[in-house]
């Protein structure tokens, strides 16, 4: 049995990193599959439902919070590792061939951390990309973008529009400076140690001063 992870989310000043693992025989992953930044939204989904709902794949998600995000003690590369690892370690067996998108500059490092930490016995590859190069993390990658979508969504449930979460868009910019300007605070949703939290708070500091 083949298992591919993937992670989405890494860089977004806004909700949650996700990552996720399919578990499948070859002949289970839709061929259509592709990296989920190809496809679109409604494509993606479709995927995501069908890969879900099928008896002989197994698919694992870790969910890795802002406020965990935010730890000083911990860093991306290494809550990367750890949140592939809880994926894998979800529906991993003993002998099964595990492909890993890297999510650090040296592939041969993450992969080696990856298979210290699932505790079973799997071979890990660990490449650059592999969501373009192989089904299963291609899969991998449309679970866990749709899981982060499905969050990003309930957020605006809670909070109205925020955009995508990432820190290009201007929907977001504007969320996160509105709610501090109401608020005096960061929404519980933001990463509080990305530079962009930095930016709308020493700008909601200067228009205070300004108005006083």
């Amino acid at each position: 049995m083949w298992i591919g992870a993937d992670e989405a989310g890494k860089g977004p000043v806004l909700g949650p990193m996700v990552a996720a693992a399919v578990r499948a025989p070859a002949d289970a992953i839709p061929e259509s599959v592709d990296d989920s930044k190809r496809l679109a939204p409604a494509r993606r989904t479709e995927l995501a439902d069908r890969l879900r709902s099928d008896a002989a794949v197994g698919v694992g998600v870790a969910v890795v919070s802002p406020a965990r995000i935010d730890d000083p003690e911990t860093d991306m590369n290494s809550l990367t590792v750890a949140a592939q690892v809880e994926a894998i370690a979800a529906v991993a067996a003993a002998d099964d061939s595990v492909v890993v998108d890297a999510g650090d500059v040296d592939a041969d490092r993450f992969g080696r951390k990856v298979g210290a930490g699932v505790d079973a016995a799997v071979s890990v590859r660990s490449e650059h990309r592999a969501d373009e190069r192989y089904p299963h993390v291609a899969a991998a990658s449309i679970v866990a973008k749709v899981e982060r979508d499905v969050r990003i969504e309930a957020l605006s449930d809670d909070y109205g529009e925020v955009g995508s979460g990432y820190p290009s868009d201007d929907r977001t910019r504007a969320f996160l400076a509105e709610y501090v300007r109401e608020n005096g605070e960061l929404p519980a949703c933001a990463r509080a140690s990305w530079s962009t939290c930095d930016d709308v708070l020493a700008a909601a500091e200067q228009s205070s001063l300004a108005d006083f």
